[in-house]
């Protein structure tokens, strides 16, 4: 009934301000589980693909957003819970990738749609990234559940970081035909298994995207850039004190 009022409220809001574009929508099944591995650009990835969908589309998201104190901790936990949302707690031994795949595994196994995205984290810079082999492959083999690859469009363009107010523009989103792995069912604790079936996830990702892919991880990528901002940051600071002590 949340999840309902939810995407009624919020979905509507969207699909009214920013009449995103939807193509392959027929690629999702009626009844029965199925992954959506999707590319991801944007916190308002979670929001728009669910807004289009008829059936009701699980992500995850860490644990914090559920157990905030406070009036506004509440607040965040009854959006995220209403948006359909699972927790994952990122305390275990293999952190939030063992919590995600058993969150998957559950949402597949009640006959649910299990939303996730292979890069692990948002792209820096818009291009796709090497997707992870652990949570899509792992859930993919053990259920043998179908994964639909999905293209988010435009999405990072709305809202960039730093920015308030969103830009109200069309996005788009490109759904892709189910890619059975059902060949390799049982066969999650091979890693070699799990990066094909991956890179192929992600090659299709890429296709409906048009995206450059690059390939290393996201999370790499992210660093680089922190650490050049870093050094620029440094340098600039370097060329004024010399300056100072040149000019003293």
């Amino acid at each position: 009934m949340i999840y309902g009022a939810m995407k009624f409220s919020i979905g509507g809001s969207l699909k009214l301000a920013f009449r995103p574009w939807v193509e392959g929508l027929e690629n999702i099944p009626a009844e029965g589980p199925a992954i959506l591995a999707s590319n991801h650009l944007s916190f308002s990835d979670s929001f728009f693909l669910p807004a289009v969908l008829d059936r009701k589309v699980t992500f995850i998201a860490k644990a914090e957003y559920f157990t905030t104190p406070g009036v506004k901790g509440r607040l965040t936990a009854a959006f995220f819970k209403g948006v359909g949302q699972l927790p994952v707690d990122r305390s275990g031994g293999r952190g939030a990738g063992e919590a995600a795949i058993r969150a998957g595994i559950e949402v597949i196994e009640g006959g649910g749609l299990f939303g996730i995205y292979p890069e692990g984290t948002r792209s820096p810079d818009g291009r796709l990234y090497r997707g992870k082999p652990g949570g899509l492959a792992r859930v993919a083999l053990a259920t043998g559940a179908p994964v639909i690859p999905v293209a988010m469009i435009d999405t990072e363009k709305i809202q960039p970081p730093g920015k308030i107010v969103p830009k109200l523009m069309r996005p788009g989103i490109r759904i892709g035909k189910p890619l059975d792995f059902s060949r390799y069912h049982g066969m999650d604790g091979d890693r070699f298994i799990l990066r094909s079936v991956t890179d192929e996830v992600m090659y299709e990702i890429m296709k409906l995207s048009g995206q450059e892919y690059v390939d290393i991880y996201a999370t790499a990528a992210k660093r680089q850039i922190a650490e050049a901002e870093k050094a620029a940051k440094e340098a600039v600071k370097a060329e004024i004190a010399a300056r100072e002590e040149s000019g003293a």
